[in-house]
This record gives structure tokens, sequence and C-alpha cells, in this order.
């Protein structure tokens, strides 16, 4: 299925009030409540919406601290791979975890109290990571612009 304007229209005002009422959201799309609710449903059943969550506030969660780490494994087979993304996909303090290409091999978004409870997390956590031959860590010193708004 291809997105027509109205389904843009729908998904952009989600995407900014995930939780508004389906006659509100009638209303920013220019339809009937019946009609928008069908619309969303087959929006969800289409995997255009994966989910709805609640967007929690680092800072007010004790985790104002944002650390990336860029790693690089010993080797690129597929067994020193998995290894690895299953791994780091147990540590909670990592909240998004990259394949990349170019110098390092993955790029992980860590969040952290502070220096030290950054220190733990790579002491306990990210340097027990299998077949890691480097690390890099560089810790944001603000946050200009951040959106989990896709263009739509």
């Amino acid at each position: 299925m291809s997105l027509d304007a109205t389904d843009r229209k729908i998904l952009t005002a989600l995407q900014v009030k995930g939780r508004m009422s389906n006659a509100e959201l009638s209303d920013k799309a220019n339809l009937s409540p019946s009609a928008c609710h069908r619309r969303v449903q087959r929006l969800e059943s289409e995997g255009y919406i994966r989910n709805y969550v609640a967007l929690l506030d680092a800072r007010k969660m004790g985790l104002p601290t944002t650390v990336f780490v860029e790693i690089t494994l010993q080797g690129q087979a597929d067994e020193v791979l998995d290894a690895f993304e299953k791994a780091v996909a147990r540590i909670p303090d990592v909240l998004e975890c990259h394949l990349m290409a170019g110098t390092a091999d993955y790029i992980l978004k860590v969040v952290a109290e502070n220096t030290e409870d950054f220190a733990r997390i790579h002491r306990q956590h990210l340097s027990r990571l299998p077949g890691v031959a480097q690390m890099q860590s560089s810790f944001a010193l603000r946050t200009v612009f951040k959106t989990t708004a896709l263009p739509v």
C-alpha cells in the first residue's frame, strides 16, 4: 500500500501527540471519526505504526548523561557479529546500537547518571562484550536537537 495525503496527515499528527483522541485526530485529518479510525487501524495492521510509547525525560529519570560509544570488533564473521549483537541487546543502559560503515563497526547510544555511572556501565557491561578489539567513548555536552518524528 502507498500512503496518500490523508495517511500522511494522520501519521504526522500521531508523531506529535500519540495520545490524541480519535475525534481530535479526525479533525486534523479532515475525516469522519469512523473513517479516521479505519485508516489508523489499517496503518497499524500494515506496520506503518509499530507501537505507541511514552517518551520519558532522561533528566527527570536521573539519566542526564548521553555517551556515544564506537566499537571496533576483532573480526566481521557472522558468529562474531551475532554474539556481539545478542550481548549488547541485554544491556539496559544502551538505548541504540547501529551496525556502521566506516571506521567503527558499531555505534552505541548509552545513558548514564554521570561519568562515574558510565564508568560502572563500561566496567560491568561494555568491556565484557564479545569480540571487541577497541572502544572509543564520546560524551555529549548538550543535546541541540532531538526528535523521534520521521519525515512523512
